[in-house]
């Protein structure tokens, strides 16, 4: 699960506060800062059956790789069961009950990694809960954390790939225990605020600050000489093999971000950081 580099971790402080609801209501959010609703399609299945769900051929999170002097994981061949990935969706949230988007924002600050030490107030984060299409084709609800200058813009942003039905296979807040597991590989979670220095790095990265989102991790690794992150996702690598959930130039990922005026990593140099897009340019 995790490719990370450790961060040092506090106390966590849950904050329960009265607007944390789940985006289950077919009809468009009330708050102003939500993105207008997508048009339901009805070709498109918005039940789950036993039919349609994809056999699960691999179990995230299971396999701890062995370490490398800079403490990343090995560098291996991505197994054959996530070449092509598309795992089922693991509800987190309850679904959608419609195919239209929803998104709400709320002041909650629940299950993360922030702490006292870090970069911004709990106070400039907002807790997100905004609609995404899985890889089974189904509709799923997610959370972010996000700097609440942000938040519209995220929301904007994925209230787009929702319309285009850009599928995204998890997108959960990311705990304090993930920090310091062991590295797996394998992970593919779409996440923003997450309390941690650049990789390789001592100095906060933009993920602190709440001011970045990574896409589709492993459908999109991060490479800098011979290091691979997710440590598994090598045949990724390869960006002429398009597969499904691939942050692409000019495709609608990047389109999406830059019309709210946020950079994507996987036009730098070195490193490049293709699953990664950022309000303030690092």
């Amino acid at each position: 699960m995790r490719w990370i580099t450790a961060a040092t971790t506090g106390l966590l402080t849950a904050f329960l506060l009265a607007g944390c609801a789940t985006a289950t209501s077919p009809a468009p959010p009330s708050s102003p800062l939500s993105a207008p609703s997508a048009p339901a399609s009805p070709t498109v299945p918005t039940t789950r059956t036993a039919t349609t769900a994809p056999a699960v051929t691999w179990q995230v999170g299971a396999h701890p790789l062995p370490l490398r002097p800079d403490g990343f994981g090995e560098i291996l061949p991505t197994p054959p069961e996530l070449v092509n990935r598309s795992l089922p969706t693991r509800d987190v949230l309850p679904p959608p009950t419609s195919s239209a988007y929803d998104a709400k924002i709320a002041d909650v600050l629940n299950r993360s990694t922030w702490q006292a030490a870090c970069p911004v107030s709990s106070a400039d984060l907002r807790y997100v809960t905004l609609s995404f299409w899985g890889f089974d084709r189904h509709p799923h609800t997610g959370e972010l954390l996000v700097r609440k200058d942000a938040a519209p813009a995220v929301v904007k942003a994925f209230s787009q790939l929702y319309a285009q039905r850009f599928p995204i296979e998890e997108m959960r807040i990311t705990g304090p225990s993930e920090l310091d597991a062991p590295p797996t590989g394998d992970g593919n979670d779409t996440s923003a605020f997450v309390c941690r220095p650049v990789r390789g790095q001592k100095n906060w990265s933009a993920h602190a600050y709440g001011l970045a989102v990574d896409v589709n991790p492993f459908c999109n690794p991060y490479t800098k000489g011979d290091l691979v992150l997710p440590e598994l996702a090598t045949a990724y690598v390869d960006r002429a093999d398009v597969r499904p959930g691939m942050v692409l130039a000019g495709g609608p990922v990047v389109q999406a971000f830059a019309q709210a005026g946020w950079q994507w990593g996987g036009a730098w140099k070195s490193p490049v950081d293709r699953m990664h897009f950022t309000a303030s340019g690092e």
